[in-house]
């Protein structure tokens, strides 16, 4: 039988102002240098966003917090620097907190991380470093302007950064002073500062935590539902899988994750923010999934991430490997050709797809939402080193979900093989395409000239026709086994 294509096309306006579940997006300051400055404040795109969760600042001994990188949270939260002031000032609107509160999305600090939790078991040990540290939260919020704290300690009793078995009852004790003194905060100045932190997506780990009391301290729990597998495991397998994957922990997939929450420990779903990744992991020595690796990232291919590629680095690299979709794990994966310049690399990732599929459980199981790790990897650009944002597929596709219910990111009555909506276009063309494998796109003007081709996957695709000029533009979609045109009009 042969495959069948379902192209919706819609304008962007159609995606709303903000999105219709909790998306939480977590961005670094150490991104802000990458790629000339790429995602910085003014190309950030706030409303598709509900939260950005800003990250990270550092928890001392002492119980103090202290930045990681004065000079990046100055530029980023404060804004931009007018050094012809003595002493020197900020120019308004050039800050993610301004910039964010103005298209109407929160800023939460994160504290903490997966490098810098080693003193959270001293801190919250000391009833005295608890209550400095609560104070410290006071600061932040005051200083910065942001909405709320969010505690990223990986992870109550873990031995590798200094956990204790005393960790799991202070750790509520920690999350209750901070939670009391934000909220005395916000009762003085009339804010409802929120208070989230993130949970490891482990069993082993979860039993370190005081659940009954720590879910009615926290306004979300967001669960860090990625890292499933690696090249720590020497085994190619999926970073982040829906369902159980075939080989490997049963356990270790969103599915199980998410039950473990709200059967084992009876954490409401509609506090649970599940976690995906704009990211994936290699390996290599794999010419297949679930096949035994040499235990190492290629960090040749992928030499920018050291093995561990952003999403935008998988897709300029992706005509070097063969694309492959887990029907049991729901994920795709890639695997380098034989005669390409990656062969035996195992790529797991997500795609619109995938995201997809993931977005729809959230929303059939009444989660609050997603956090995404980490923002900067969904930002394509129009072409490598344009230094131009074309496009956020991801975050599109989340969206798009979360506001339409669908049930694998298209509407529930299926759309004939190519619409186009509106018809005449102006500007901007989205293609949402249900389809397992890629499909070329190509669009031809009314002299025969192409003026862009690309292989497109499932999901939110946007095109944008502001550069070319009024006139008739046919569309090509060539999939496996089919072929569609289109006539589109831009007036």
């Amino acid at each position: 039988m042969k495959k069948r294509l379902f192209i919706f096309l819609f304008f962007s306006q159609f995606i709303k102002a903000q999105p219709c579940k909790e998306v939480i997006g977590y961005y670094p300051n150490w991104q802000w240098y990458d790629r000339s400055n790429l995602v910085k404040p003014s190309t950030i795109a706030y409303s598709k966003y509900s939260i950005i969760n800003y990250c990270f600042f550092k928890p001392e001994t002492t119980g103090l917090i202290s930045n990681t990188d004065a000079w990046a949270d100055e530029n980023l939260l404060l804004g931009q620097i007018n050094w012809s002031t003595t002493p020197e000032t900020y120019y308004p609107n050039t800050s993610v907190i301004d910039l964010a509160h103005n298209a109407g999305t929160k800023v939460m600090v994160s504290i903490g991380g997966w490098t810098l939790s080693d003193n959270f078991p001293t801190i919250a040990a000391s009833s005295s470093k608890r209550a400095l540290f609560a104070s410290e939260c006071n600061r932040l919020l005051k200083f910065y302007k942001f909405d709320g704290i969010d505690i990223d300690w990986e992870y109550p009793g873990f031995a590798d950064h200094s956990g204790t078995v005393a960790d799991k009852q202070n750790f509520t004790l920690l999350l209750q002073q901070i939670k009391d003194s934000i909220t005395t905060l916000g009762n003085q100045n009339g804010k409802n500062y929120l208070l989230s932190a993130c949970f490891a997506a482990e069993a082993s780990k979860a039993a370190n935590i005081e659940w009954n009391n720590v879910t009615g301290i926290l306004d979300m729990i967001n669960l860090m539902s990625y890292d499933f597998f690696g090249a720590w495991d020497c085994v190619a397998n999926h970073n982040s899988p829906l369902y159980a994957t075939t080989v490997g922990n049963p356990n270790f997939n969103i599915q199980s994750a998410f039950t473990m929450l709200t059967t084992t420990y009876n954490v409401p779903a509609n506090k649970i923010n599940v976690g995906v990744g704009f990211y994936g992991r290699s390996q290599t020595g794999a010419t297949t999934i679930y096949q035994p690796t040499n235990c190492g990232e290629d960090q040749v291919t992928f030499s920018a991430d050291l093995g561990m590629p952003m999403y935008y680095n998988i897709m300029d690299k992706y005509s070097q490997f063969n694309y492959y979709w887990d029907n049991v794990a729901q994920v795709p994966y890639l695997i380098g050709k034989p005669s390409g310049s990656a062969p035996g690399t195992f790529v797991s990732f997500d795609n619109k797809k995938s995201i997809g599929m993931k977005a729809k459980f959230i929303a059939d199981n009444n989660a609050r939402g997603t956090i995404i790790w980490e923002i900067t990897g969904d930002y394509l650009e129009s072409s490598p080193g344009s230094g131009v944002v074309s496009s956020t597929p991801l975050l599109d596709t989340l969206n798009y979900v979360f506001c339409n219910q669908l049930t694998t990111g298209l509407t529930q009555q299926e759309a004939k093989e190519l619409v186009v909506y509106p018809n005449p276009t102006q500007q901007l063309i989205n293609l949402f395409v249900k389809e397992t494998s890629p499909v070329l796109l190509t669009i031809i003007n009314s002299q025969g000239t192409v003026i862009f081709s690309k292989t497109i996957h499932y999901g939110n695709n946007t095109f944008d026709l502001q550069n070319h000029a009024k006139g008739i533009y046919f569309i090509k979609l060539q999939s496996e086994d089919q072929l569609y045109y289109k006539k589109i009009i831009k007036d």
